[in-house]
């Protein structure tokens, strides 16, 4: 099986992002439709104001399959935020989701960020355990009632 990560950038690249967060989620954490608007928003900006200087977001592919995205977006002049991290099903397992995390905390490195911030919630353990492995701590956690559940949203951070 052939890996790769690449730069989101081909046609369909942004229209997959949203569908598979949507699919997925729905599927996995019985989400609804809200969370799917939510990337799609997400993707929406990035796709229209996206600063090539400082933020960019990146398509892994399995055998020239789709199957993974994170974003690295700026928060503020010193913070980069990592978003909508997502492995697909059939890559699960491969180190997919590090190698992803890695790639925007070297963007963000790069790009002269000196913080990294992500907003997670309680259910996606997966995410989580990468984030911790990667040197993100838990800063903030609040309940809310979002995507037609009852969470826990969790703030990370790291220093680059």
């Amino acid at each position: 099986m052939s890996e790769l990560i690449r730069d989101l950038d081909r046609p369909g690249d942004l229209g997959w992002v949203v569908q598979r967060h949507g699919e997925i989620y729905a599927e996995e954490f019985g989400w609804d439709v809200s969370f799917e608007a939510l990337v799609a928003r997400i993707v929406a900006d990035y796709a229209e104001k996206r600063d090539p200087a400082r933020e960019n977001a990146w398509i892994a592919e399995v055998d020239g399959r789709r199957a993974g995205c994170v974003f690295c977006v700026r928060k503020d002049e010193q913070t980069a935020q990592l978003r909508i991290l997502l492995v697909d099903p059939i890559a699960r397992g491969r180190g997919v989701g590090q190698r992803l995390v890695r790639r925007c905390i070297e963007f963000a490195r790069s790009a002269g960020y000196t913080r990294m911030m992500l907003w997670t919630n309680d259910p996606l353990v997966a995410a989580r355990k990468i984030y911790l492995a990667e040197g993100f701590a838990l800063v903030e956690s609040e309940e809310h009632d979002s995507f037609g559940r009852h969470l826990v949203g969790q703030v990370y951070t790291r220093d680059l």
